[in-house]
């Protein structure tokens, strides 16, 4: 019996999206055809529906973060097999191939950009992770950007701290995790009923994002520590401006953003945007999903964060997870159950 295909469409900037049919693609060398079990929804999926940006053709299929089950392996490609339950980057923003989305039953994914998942860990909770991971893993360890040293299942303490802006957002959780898995101690910003989220992922002081003297207490908290730089998880009123003023009062530094920093910056900041649909296919991208992720999440080293908020089942409830998502969310990432 052949696979049918369903598929959730965006026909263009301000549509909803659309369920219809959809060819299922056949996995090249280096490649897998996962059947979704589960997908999850990040801020650029609503950005692209309404403003109709990225997408160069239509109609299109966003999705980046999805969780199943490998169907058919491509020519090369080692240490998968079919029926094996994995989590993986769909990179259909960066090909601009319907069949590489993940909003749909059947995606093409690289094998560079897919982990095994333990069966202690549900599809759901594993769709939280992929584009959060990418981008914590570009913004901390790429040489253009923090450079810290990979980070292990025993890591070795430093003598390094970092600024995680927003430590219980998706990327939040994921450099919280990362940096702690470094050797570096993490500071994070946060909502007061996030701070025990982000202690237990690590963090080792947590700060009030919406404390008015949010700025002075940072900069006096890092004084006299060897700050490696810092990265603003989720960019918004001004947190750049701020961490680089936090950074400048004590001897400035760099740091990664999510999205594109403020023109005017003190002149001993630097600050650079990170693109993580582009960071599995990098040196540092390949070695982490390969050699690091896989060993964390069966170790329980690297927890699939933050919690996974279910809002429906069958692709119809992607777009219901959409206007939630604009709604906002607060330490969870909207997951539909496929």
């Amino acid at each position: 019996m052949s696979l049918q295909n369903s598929v959730a469409w965006l026909d263009g900037g301000g549509k909803k999206l659309r369920i219809g049919p959809g060819t299922i693609g056949k996995p090249e060398a280096g490649q897998l055809l996962i059947r979704n079990h589960a997908v999850a929804l990040n801020p650029v999926d609503g950005l692209i529906q309404n403003l109709g940006i990225i997408c160069q053709q239509w109609p299109a299929v966003l999705g980046s973060d999805i969780a199943g089950e490998v169907v058919e392996v491509g020519e090369g490609v080692t240490g998968f097999k079919p029926g094996e339950r994995v989590v993986a980057q769909a990179l259909g923003l960066v090909t601009q191939r319907a069949e590489d989305g993940g909003f749909q039953q059947y995606t093409i994914v690289q094998a560079h950009a897919t982990c095994p998942i333990p069966d202690s860990v549900r599809y759901e909770d594993a769709a939280v992770i992929p584009l959060a991971f990418s981008t914590a893993v570009g913004g901390l360890y790429q040489d253009q950007y923090l450079a810290l040293q990979l980070p292990q299942l025993k890591p070795e303490k430093t003598d390094k701290t970092i600024l995680v802006w927003s430590g219980s957002s998706s990327v939040g959780s994921a450099a919280i995790q990362l940096a702690t898995a470094s050797g570096v101690d993490v500071i994070v910003t946060a909502s007061p009923k996030n701070f025990g989220y982000c202690k237990s992922l690590g963090a080792v002081e947590v700060f009030d994002h919406t404390d008015e003297d949010i700025v002075t207490k940072l900069a006096a908290a890092m004084r006299g520590k060897k700050v490696a730089g810092a990265f603003d998880a989720f960019a918004s009123k001004g947190s750049t401006s701020k961490i680089a003023e936090i950074l400048s009062r004590n001897g400035g530094g760099f740091i990664a953003t999510v999205e594109a920093p403020p023109e005017q910056l003190p002149d001993n900041i630097t600050a650079k945007q990170m693109y993580a649909a582009l960071v599995p296919g990098t040196d540092v991208g390949k070695t982490l999903w390969k050699d690091f992720l896989p060993a964390a999440l069966a170790s329980g080293a690297y927890k699939p964060a933050p919690q996974a908020h279910v809002v429906g089942e069958g692709l119809e409830a992607i777009q219901l997870g959409l206007d939630t998502l604009k709604q906002g969310v607060s330490a969870s990432k909207i997951v539909v159950d496929l």
